[in-house]
Order: structure tokens, then C-alpha cells, then sequence
């Protein structure tokens, strides 16, 4: 490949967009595949990712530059013209040449005509910056034009504002990290390697508040990472283990028996950290997960781990009751989670919302009836948005009178956590997933 970052790139933009593919998922392998590394795969990497994270944006600046709706633009050129305006508007690329090579991946993909209007469209783009593009399209209401500006649909702005409530006024903040390039998390699994060792190995950060998180700079493959591939660690965000380490802290009415259930197991991350860790202690962990072949990632994730994969709807799972400790990180919009997987906040929309809620007070139900009396229940999501957190919650401690332990002191040494009893994490404080995190405790 003459140009292998940007190609790469494209083919990732184009998965997206063609197949409803994950970009997280699309480009690692696409740089596996071409072997690409170093500079060029930290330049995919930051293109395929930003470009689909800013999609919205983008695409407002390519309709008001070349004249016509975007749904009237040929996919494969859109495609160019989304990582052309990129490359313009919000990296360090010289014009020139963010305007050359996207003619050029035109002219390779469809021939000089259509180059032309590639080529026409990015002069007009190039013409103004980022910032003077924000202040010509912007909506003019306050959350409006900061969701404009840092790439994000109106209503997921407006969740988060009402997320943040009395904090609104970090709003800005918020969305700028949750539009940033994400550090990789590693997580270093107990017993195999500790966090000290990991990041020595792979040139790594210890985490602030895991004890077993490493943060990794730079792009690339972590997976191709030594420690990766043996095993020893994986790709987790720091705010998913603690989660899980939410769940091993909790105290509970008498002795733990060492029966502990993930409720909700795929892909099986945070399995695996229950697992590692139930495992020193001679415990068992139970994985329920629906579909098949996340199952399978599930038992990939957890081998040679005292962790049993069954499955089954979390709903009716068939498992026999007396778990002293469950876990049920509920499927949910993911709006915690937007800065690694770029394009789902153009995916999500409200409608969405009604069936989850639904599913997550189901889920919640099903495991109070699974707990024994002073067991701990832990629910979280990987969103922060009001509906999916606390009303699940305080729908819960209506209907089953549990005893709602203060989740902030399961996350000792986190701070900035909310006013409690629940625990909400978020990526401009604390640099992980907005994952928000309740415990309850089943009275005796």
C-alpha cells in the first residue's frame, strides 16, 4: 500500500458505514492484516477512530460545503470526504496534504471525475478552521453548540448534563474527554502478573485507582503486547475493574461462602477479573451469558479460571439460589463508553431507552430472587444516563426493601464520585468509562 495509515483508515470508515461493523473491533484487525505498525498504525488509528467518533460534525461541514444532503453523496466517496475533512479540521495534517492523498484514495476508487468533486468539497472545507466551521453551523442554545462542537447528538449532551446535575457546569469537560483519543487500559491478572510487573514489560503506567490497571500510550495493537497474548493480561478499561472489584469488597452478613454470579458475563472482561480473584480464595464465579457466541468469548476470556459459562437469559437462568455475592452489569445504551467505540453515539437513540430499562429492572429482579439473605447484589452500567441508573435503583429498593450499602466506599482512594449512596465514575475526572455502580444487601 502506497498510503498503508490512510487506507486502513478508509477500510474502517467504510466497514462502519457498509456493515454496521465496530470500529474497535474493524481496525486492530485490519492492522493485523496489513502488518501495519509504528507511526503509520498510530495514524490509522487516530483517523479511522476520530473520524468516526466526529461523524456527526464532519458531515455538517461536508453538506454545507458541497451543496447537497449527505444521503445524496455516494457511500465510497463519503467515506473520503469524512477522513479528508478530518485530517482539515482536527489534526495536525498540513491541508495540502490531507487535500492530496484524499483525492488520491478517490481517483484509486473511483476514477479522476469523482476526484474532482473530492477535491472541490476539501478546498471548501479548507477554508475555514474547525472552530470557525463550530461558529458558522452550531445550533445557538448553550447545549446545543457544545454537543456540536465536541461530536455528540443533542440528547446524549442533554443526558449528561442531567447526569451531572448540580455539576453541569462540567459539561464542557466532559464531552471534550469523552471526544478525545482514549489511553489503553490493560488490566494485569491477579496471580499471573502484577501491575508493577505489566508496565514494566510493556512500557506502561500503573492505573491510579485499580490496583491491577496499567495505562499504555501510543496506537496500535495491544493484543499483539507479550503479556496480551500469554494471557496474563488484557485490553479492560480501569472503570470495568472496579466494578468488579466493587463486588469483592462488599461486606456482607456473614461469611462469604465463595458462590458469586455474573449475571451478565459477555465478553466476559470482568468475568475473568471475578474469576482470577475468586480463584486465590478457592471460589467459584458463574457466568451467564445469552447468545452463543459471546458465550464463547466469555469461556475464551476465562480459561483455565474457576469460572462455568452457562448459557441462558439472565431472566430465567435456572440457577439454583444462595449466591453470596452477584453481579449485574446490565446491558445498557453505553453512553459511558463512547470514547472507545467511536461511532455507537450516532448508533443509540432514545427509542432505545424504554426496552433496556425494562431489561435492567428484569435483570436486577432476577438476581435479588438468586442472592441469599445478606448477600450483596452490585448493578452497574456503562452509562451514566439517569433512566438506565438511579431509577433502576430506587425501583429496586422499593420493590425488595434492600439495604443500599454506600458504593462509594467499595472504590476507596476514588474521589469525585457524587453524593452517594451510589457511585458514578466519569472520563474528565477519573479518565475511565462514565460506569455508574450501585450495592445492594439482602436483609437477614
Amino acid at each position: 500500500m502506497a498510503d498503508p495509515a490512510r487506507t486502513v483508515a478508509l477500510e474502517t470508515l467504510r466497514a462502519v458505514r457498509d456493515r454496521d461493523a465496530y470500529a474497535n473491533l474493524v481496525l486492530p484487525a485490519l492492522l493485523r492484516e496489513y502488518s501495519v505498525q509504528g507511526r503509520d498504525a498510530a495514524l490509522a488509528t487516530e483517523l479511522g477512530y476520530g473520524s468516526c467518533r466526529t461523524l456527526g460534525f464532519l458531515d455538517a461541514v461536508i453538506a454545507e460545503c458541497a451543496g447537497r444532503d449527505i444521503e445524496e453523496i455516494d457511500g465510497p466517496l463519503l467515506d473520503i470526504l469524512r477522513l479528508g475533512t478530518y485530517q482539515l479540521l482536527r489534526t495536525r495534517v498540513e491541508p495540502h496534504a490531507a487535500v492530496h492523498t484524499s483525492v488520491e484514495l478517490a481517483r484509486a476508487e473511483t476514477g479522476s471525475g469523482r476526484a474532482g468533486f473530492v477535491n472541490a468539497v476539501l478546498r471548501r472545507v479548507a477554508e475555514r478552521t474547525g472552530d470557525e466551521w463550530v461558529a458558522r453551523l452550531a445550533p445557538r442554545d448553550p447545549i446545543g453548540r457544545l454537543a456540536f462542537e465536541y461530536a455528540h447528538p443533542v440528547w446524549i449532551a442533554q443526558a449528561f448534563a442531567d447526569a451531572l446535575g448540580a455539576d453541569a457546569g462540567e459539561l464542557r469537560d466532559l464531552l471534550a474527554a469523552d471526544d478525545a483519543r482514549p489511553v489503553v487500559h490493560l488490566v494485569a491478572r491477579p496471580g499471573d502478573i502484577t501491575a508493577e510487573e505489566l508496565a514494566l514489560v510493556t512500557g506502561g503506567e500503573e492505573g491510579r485507582w485499580s490496583p491491577y490497571a496499567v495505562y499504555l500510550e501510543g496506537g496500535g495493537d495491544p493484543g499483539a503486547l507479550e503479556p496480551v497474548r500469554e494471557e496474563m493480561a488484557a485490553v479492560q478499561d480501569e472503570g470495568s475493574q472496579l466494578v468488579a472489584l466493587a463486588l469483592t469488597r462488599a461486606r456482607l452478613h456473614g461469611a462469604d461462602g465463595g458462590r458469586w454470579l455474573d449475571l451478565c458475563a459477555g465478553p466476559g472482561g470482568k468475568t475473568a477479573l471475578l474469576g482470577a480473584l475468586a480463584g486465590i480464595d478457592g471460589y467459584r464465579v458463574d457466568a451467564v451469558e445469552p447468545a452463543g457466541h459471546r458465550a464463547e468469548l466469555v469461556r475464551s476470556a476465562t480459561r483455565e479460571l474457576p469460572v462455568e459459562v452457562h448459557i441462558a437469559d439472565g431472566r430465567d437462568s435456572g440457577l439454583t439460589a444462595g449466591y453470596d455475592r452477584i453481579l449485574v452489569d446490565a446491558p445498557c445504551t453505553g453512553l459511558g463508553a463512547l470514547r472507545r467505540r467511536p461511532e455507537a453515539r450516532w448508533r443509540r437513540t432514545p427509542a432505545d431507552i424504554a426496552d433496556l430499562v425494562a431489561l435492567q429492572r428484569e435483570l436486577v429482579a432476577a438476581a435479588w430472587d438468586l442472592v441469599r439473605p445478606g448477600g450483596v447484589v452490585v448493578y452497574s452500567t456503562c452509562s451514566p444516563h439517569l433512566p438506565e441508573t438511579v431509577a433502576v435503583v430506587a425501583d429496586a429498593v422499593r420493590r425488595t426493601g434492600a439495604e443500599q450499602l454506600d458504593a462509594r466506599e467499595l472504590l476507596p482512594g476514588v474521589t469525585g464520585l457524587g453524593h452517594g449512596p451510589t457511585a458514578q465514575l466519569w472520563p474528565h475526572r477519573h479518565g475511565t468509562d462514565a460506569m455508574f455502580v450501585a450495592a445492594l444487601r439482602k436483609p437477614l
